[in-house]
């Protein structure tokens, strides 16, 4: 069978916008066309690969496998042809970016405003998530997570400096309710926590002693996926929640939170541009990447975290 790289383009769009409408918008053809391509497709292989409804789009067993098993392949590419076609030329584009919520340096604003100053013809697209995304798979040029969890095989640049997590709660409250000394003390505490999904567990409360970290077991009174919504029952007195320090920080800085247990929360490396080893990069993540490094000195993360930068590729490397 002669392999249609456009239909298998096609339904790569179709498959990461689960929408024959979107995917055609994004082509700048009709739905229609689209919809055909997808046949033809199916009908060279034998086999279904997407589900049709009148509401939505979903792909079968057969089709998942499929996007799973082409998507890096065509990712690279799109890469490679990108950046064949604008050599010479300055960075241009849809930049696509997977952003983690609590990157609160990075989404402030003014590194992704002047980069849109520097380079008008990159079109900046990006998700704030906190799900697990496979930034290949699913088509993003880059990603900003927390260092820790970024995979081995990825370049990683900083872009912020190191965090770590604190609790905090409100000046009345912990005038009622006491300033817990240890962290095994929450537990007699209102606490709010945090869960990234409905059916998943609310996110464990970690701190270190004596250079082990370890997990207390708190039960929160109030969960939830917002971390605003967090911050103004903290403020509100409803009981001790934990976070970023740079998320609470305008609030401690006007007295309406007060940090405890800090001696327990150390510093872990902050957050980081990463991307795949490519060695065609396109223009466009070429000059994004670029526009970072002269926004900010370059800092090794100290030899306490745990994480360092190759000087000579800025690979994400533990020691």
């Amino acid at each position: 069978m002669a392999t249609d790289l456009n239909a298998l383009a096609t339904f790569v769009l179709v498959a990461e916008e689960r929408s024959f409408r979107a995917a055609a918008d994004r082509l700048g053809v009709t739905r229609s066309a689209v919809s055909q391509t997808i046949r033809r497709l199916e009908d060279a292989m034998g086999i279904a690969l997407v589900h049709r409804t009148t509401r939505s789009v979903g792909l079968t067993e057969a089709g998942e496998r499929l996007h799973a098993d082409i998507a890096p392949s065509l990712a690279e590419i799109r890469a490679a042809t990108e950046a064949t076609h604008h050599l010479g030329s300055g960075p241009r584009g849809q930049l696509r970016l997977a952003v983690s919520s609590i990157a609160e340096s990075f989404l402030s604003g003014p590194l992704l405003a002047g980069f849109g100053e520097a380079c008008p013809d990159v079109q900046l697209d990006v998700l704030v998530t906190d799900d697990e995304i496979d930034i290949i798979a699913c088509g993003y040029d880059a990603g900003v997570r927390l260092g820790e969890v970024i995979e081995q095989d990825m370049i990683a640049i900083p872009v912020s400096a190191p965090q770590r997590q604190v609790a905090v709660g409100a000046p009345d409250y912990l005038a009622r309710r006491g300033t817990p000394i240890h962290p095994r003390e929450l537990a007699a505490h209102r606490c709010i926590g945090w869960r990234p999904a409905p059916r998943a567990a609310p996110y464990r409360w970690e701190f270190a002693e004596a250079g082990q970290g370890f997990a207390v077991d708190v039960k929160p009174e109030a969960t939830t996926n917002d971390m605003a919504l967090m911050i103004r029952m903290a403020v509100a007195g409803g009981g001790i929640t934990i976070g970023l320090e740079e998320t609470f920080r305008p609030s401690i800085q006007r007295g309406e939170l007060v940090p405890v247990l800090e001696e327990y929360c150390p510093f872990f490396p902050g957050f980081f541009l990463y991307y795949p080893s490519r060695q065609n990069m396109a223009p466009k993540l070429r000059a994004f990447v670029d526009h970072i490094r002269k926004s900010r000195k370059r800092q090794s993360v100290g030899p306490k975290s745990g994480i360092r930068f190759s000087e000579k590729s800025d690979a994400l490397t533990k020691s």
